[in-house]
């Protein structure tokens, strides 16, 4: 299969990519920076694993035009995220808008761009990065949350509309990953609420989590593959939630 991931120069992005590729799989490296892809598909490469990049935009309607017109895509991983923290009255309309754009527009045009060969081939995996906050909401994050809140309705939307096609829609929900955008959350919600970075770990990251653990990127990573077996075949608009028990309570 020829899989791609957005964001995939990140964390968790690049835990699927490589994940994907360890399996037998072209993955396909979409991101903003070509250095780093270059970087990321060498250390791929250099393992012995089917890789390539991709300078992609995904709030750009040329930059997605042009991927579609590049590559026969089986399987898309709408991964790319960004992360702003404010009360709202103090949050940047452009930033606001920006966070949108990047985490929902951008899953719902890339996934315009490559239904039609899915369609076509009669196979597709559609795979959001959602978050815990497409399920629950944290102060001072409105952007972020409204953007995960709508990729769950939208997931689903989709994964109507393709239902007829051997073509599946899930979203995959983490709680908090320890990634670089995380670790600068820490520090913005330490500023927002005088606490140390400690403390915030303790007292709202994982305070709500019965496990007390941040999830591993490896966890995400199996459960997209997961969703591309054939045992995850008639699993389809579904939201697998990774939160150690947060949302039980």
């Amino acid at each position: 299969m020829q899989v791609l991931v957005t964001g995939a120069t990140g964390g968790i992005g690049f835990a699927i990519a490589s994940h994907f590729a360890a399996l037998g799989h072209n993955v396909v490296l979409a991101d903003l920076q070509q250095d780093a892809i270059n970087s990321k598909v060498a250390l791929l490469i250099a393992q012995g694993f089917s890789a390539s990049g991709l300078v992609l935009d995904v709030t750009n309607a040329e930059s997605i035009a042009s991927a579609a017109e590049q590559y026969q895509i089986d399987v898309l991983v709408n991964n790319a995220g960004i992360q702003h923290v404010a009360r709202l009255e103090d949050f940047p309309p452009e930033k606001w808008q920006q966070l949108i754009n990047v985490m929902l527009t951008g899953p719902a045009m890339l996934s315009r761009a490559f239904i039609p060969g899915m369609r076509q081939r009669d196979f597709g995996r559609i795979i959001n990065i959602g978050s815990i906050h497409a399920l629950i909401a944290s102060p001072f994050k409105s952007a972020y949350v409204a953007a995960k809140h709508g990729l769950l309705g939208f997931s689903k939307v989709v994964a109507l509309e393709n239902g007829d096609k051997n073509i599946t829609i899930n979203t995959i929900c983490p709680a908090y990953v320890k990634t670089p955008l995380v670790e600068q959350q820490i520090a913005a919600q330490a500023k927002e609420n005088n606490l140390t970075e400690q403390q915030v770990i303790e007292q709202i990251m994982l305070a709500p989590m019965p496990q007390k653990a941040f999830i591993d990127v490896t966890e995400i990573a199996e459960t997209a593959a997961f969703l591309c077996s054939a045992g995850a075949k008639h699993m389809t608009a579904q939201t697998l939630v990774l939160d150690g028990g947060w949302t039980a309570r």
